[in-house]
């Protein structure tokens, strides 16, 4: 699969090579027979290759249906710069063209200028589906559908069904899933194509169509909603008001998309990197602009680590007379943070999936418990037998003795159980309090249980090793 992408992208960068070429030479009818034949979202791709002065003439190459269909796989900049160099009349094909989510979408990501715009050339009952869909709040339901599917009445013979779809489906975003709805919009039932076409033309709508249908309210967060196409391997999913009425649909490719962006948040959040509403690919963020992104949450966990500092300062006498113990407080912190961080993930990951919940809290400790102790103790015997016999024997360290080897093995242990505990109840905690779980990840995890180790390592080392 990699090998395949690697010669794809090697053949749209070769493409892209080219068409300067073509344009020079006018050979403008080998270079859109060369396009036709590509994938809109390849096309998409090669568009973003090209300098500017050649995206105009590329774009306006290709027939009006593929343009649009490229024109959703363009990313926002590249969008922009074509924006600017369309005419009225060509801005509106354009957006007569695109689907109404994709539209929003558009409007969602482009300047004031050029909202304005796009506005101008839509028609009244299309500013009327943009307005609506933006009113519904960010990263819900309402705000990631369409409003174009195909709706059916009850009483509908099959035969009347197949004539609705003909007539209205040029302008549906699918066709495959039919809801039904009664006179008061509200969702009673589903056919799908295939359920018609396995039926006889005078059958009616009610005798076929599937009556347990499962929903999303316009309010419920995208990311719920999402996850309920990998659980039922929906292609769709309606979308009611609070009255049940039906407002939409989600379809397949905008829940693949609210993934992917979820899961950039969620990465992004755990390496402790600020979040912006217009994201951008890496290679088109300015240095500045990485800059934003994190430097706020370094600021703060530079800060936080001055704990760190502090709780080896007040167990300065006790570092003076063990001096070996300074070795092992890398080694230490490491540990706990790794094993902080392991579980942290597993669990918000757990937690994304719908896979636990707050009350699952005690299970989740109790299970970490366990894994804590297997982890830990395995840690502490190998690290005792390396201690005693790399750096006592073999390389001669005389201020390691088999007390020395202790402490720094039962801190190991103990170690790995806080961070453990910590790690798998710290995003419970968030999400129970309504913080999004992926923030307690990694780097804040690591800095708490650094100070946690430190503590435990001083404390053991001044009981058993009788220093004051």
């Amino acid at each position: 699969m990699n090998e395949e992408k690697k010669e794809l992208n090697m053949e749209i960068e070769q493409i892209a090579e080219q068409v300067p070429e073509y344009i020079s030479e006018r050979k403008y009818a080998e270079l859109k027979d060369i396009l036709i034949e590509m994938n809109p979202a390849d096309i998409g791709d090669l568009m973003e290759e090209l300098p500017h002065q050649s995206l105009p003439v590329v774009y306006r190459l290709l027939p009006k249906e593929l343009a649009a269909e490229v024109f959703v796989y363009i990313d926002p900049d590249t969008q922009e710069q074509l924006i600017k160099t369309f005419s009225d009349s060509e801005l509106k094909e354009v957006i007569d063209e695109l689907y109404v989510d994709d539209t929003v979408d558009l409007i969602e990501e482009m300047p004031a200028s050029v909202v304005k715009r796009i506005l101008k050339h839509t028609d009244k009952d299309m500013r009327e589906e943009i307005n609506r869909i933006l009113k519904y709040p960010k990263d819900s339901a309402g705000s990631v559908m369409t409003t174009e599917y195909v709706d059916l009445k009850k009483n509908l013979t099959v035969e009347d069904a197949f004539l609705r779809i003909r007539r209205t489906a040029v302008d549906k975003e699918t066709i495959y899933t039919c809801y039904v709805t009664d006179e008061n919009r509200k969702l009673i039932g589903l056919v799908t194509v295939k359920d018609l076409l396995l039926s006889d033309y005078s059958e009616k709508i009610s005798d076929i169509m599937e009556t347990n249908i499962i929903y999303v309210n316009t309010t419920d967060d995208q990311e719920y909603v999402a996850n309920m196409f990998t659980k039922y391997d929906f292609s769709t999913i309606p979308v009611v008001d609070a009255e049940e009425r039906l407002v939409g649909i989600v379809t397949f490719d905008d829940a693949m998309d609210v993934l992917l962006d979820e899961t950039t948040e969620d990465i992004e959040k755990m390496a402790a990197i600020s979040q912006t509403d217009n994201e951008k690919p890496y290679l088109k963020m300015s240095a500045f602009e990485l800059w934003k992104k994190r430097i706020p949450w370094l600021l703060l966990l530079m800060i936080s680590a001055t704990f760190t500092g502090m709780i080896i300062s007040s167990f300065e006498e006790a570092l003076s007379s063990f001096v070996v113990l300074t070795s092992f407080i890398p080694m230490l912190m490491d540990t706990g943070g790794n094993t902080g961080s392991q579980s942290s993930v597993t669990i918000i990951r757990s937690i994304s999936l719908g896979d636990i919940e707050f009350k699952n809290l005690p299970a989740v400790i109790w299970k970490e418990i366990r894994v804590a102790v297997l982890c830990g103790v395995t840690l502490a015997i190998t690290n005792f037998a390396k201690l005693m016999i790399v750096d006592k024997l073999i390389f001669g360290n005389d201020q390691i003795t088999a007390s020395v080897a202790f402490v720094v093995c039962s801190t190991l242990v103990m170690t790995v159980l806080c961070a453990k505990v910590i790690g798998c109840t710290l995003p419970m905690l968030a999400k129970k309090i309504g913080f999004d779980p992926a923030v307690m990840a990694s780097p804040f995890i690591t800095t708490i249980v650094d100070a946690v180790s430190l503590v435990v390592y001083f404390r053991i080392a001044t009981a058993c090793l009788h220093i004051g």
